[in-house]
């Protein structure tokens, strides 16, 4: 926090020193962070990496076992009720009643948030509009398909128009055009009402959009900085050998092409030079490996050096917001 103790009032989520132990399990080490208003904000990585321990310490759903955090100027720890009012969360795990209609789910969260019930009317009007839900009001969400639940657990997120809205791997088990669907709409949050969302995802792909990006592993934050940013330090590209010898292939082609990941039958190279060519390897990598494949990197590349790298200071980025270990290999 800073020395006079005051919010910046540009600062959506300000966190520091923050931890969460369960008995002698630490769920999140110390953990600095300022998430800007308006941000797309990623936490990223794999099942039980602690990103569903970072929502729920910023949503006030847990308490932090050291550290301070802010949500809009609020502290999460004593001032729990404003916090909530300003955030909208949608959960891993569906939060609708689905014994209940539709509409009825809306209504009960509106009520929650002490809604007038005009104003609970017209926004479940537009709401349905825009999911193209209209005519499935009255039905019962166990009848839902699973694109639509997900759909009416996002607008039951965003009824009371948040400050904040919190996703906890929204498009889990959706098809591609339910998936496609849901991001148009929160684009629309973001474009239209200046709504910082904080996303919590281990589909990397849909975190190529974000502004910024964490990437967490066993409660510890090993790297973060603009997406493209970090795809870029990476490398122009990743040559992929397949090999039924990686131990005799990462030492043969090591003086030219430098040290890679093995993963399996396969060897994964870092390319930094974008005037690349095969040329002279080509007749090489024909007589001695299965297959090859040359590619650009994308954010799923750079979790993996990043795991491999080892941890960097969760303190925040370097001047240039790119994590160190991607610089020169």
């Amino acid at each position: 926090m800073r020395e006079n103790d005051q919010a910046d009032p540009a600062d959506a989520i300000e966190a520091s020193g923050v931890s969460k132990c369960y008995g002698d399990v630490w769920a999140l080490e110390p953990l600095d962070l300022v998430i800007r208003r308006g941000e797309f904000f990623g936490l990223l990585g794999h099942n039980g990496s602690g990103k569903t321990t970072t929502l729920h310490l910023f949503s006030t759903l847990v308490r932090p076992t050291a550290g301070r955090i802010r949500v809009v100027g609020y502290d999460v720890t004593r001032e729990p009720v404003a916090v909530r009012r300003a955030i909208g969360l949608v959960f891993q795990e569906s939060a609708l009643d689905r014994t209940l209609t539709v509409e009825e789910n809306l209504r009960l969260a509106g009520a929650l948030y002490q809604l007038p019930s005009r104003v609970v009317s017209e926004r479940i009007n537009q709401l349905l509009s825009l999911f193209e839900l209209g005519d499935r009001r009255g039905m019962a969400v166990a009848k839902l398909s699973g694109g639509m639940r997900r759909a009416v657990d996002i607008a039951r997120g965003v009824l009371h128009q948040p400050e904040i809205l919190f996703l906890d791997e929204p498009t889990i088990g959706l098809d591609v055009l339910n998936r496609r669907a849901i991001w148009r709409f929160l684009d629309g949050l973001r474009k239209d009402h200046g709504v910082t969302i904080v996303l919590s995802t281990h589909y990397l792909e849909e975190a190529a959009s974000c502004d910024r990006a964490a990437f967490l592993k066993a409660g510890r934050v090993i790297g973060q900085g603009q997406p493209q940013r970090l795809i870029a330090a990476l490398g122009a590209y990743i040559l992929e050998l397949e090999t039924d010898s990686p131990s005799k292939h990462a030492t043969l082609f090591h003086p030219q092409l430098g040290t890679p990941i093995v993963e399996g039958d396969r060897l994964l190279f870092r390319i930094k030079d974008g005037d690349f060519s095969i040329g002279d390897l080509d007749r090489k990598l024909r007589a001695e490996v299965k297959g090859w494949h040359l590619r650009h990197p994308d954010l799923n590349d750079v979790y993996v050096w990043l795991n491999r790298g080892g941890l960097l200071p969760t303190s925040g980025e370097d001047k240039n917001h790119v994590a160190p270990h991607l610089r020169d290999h």
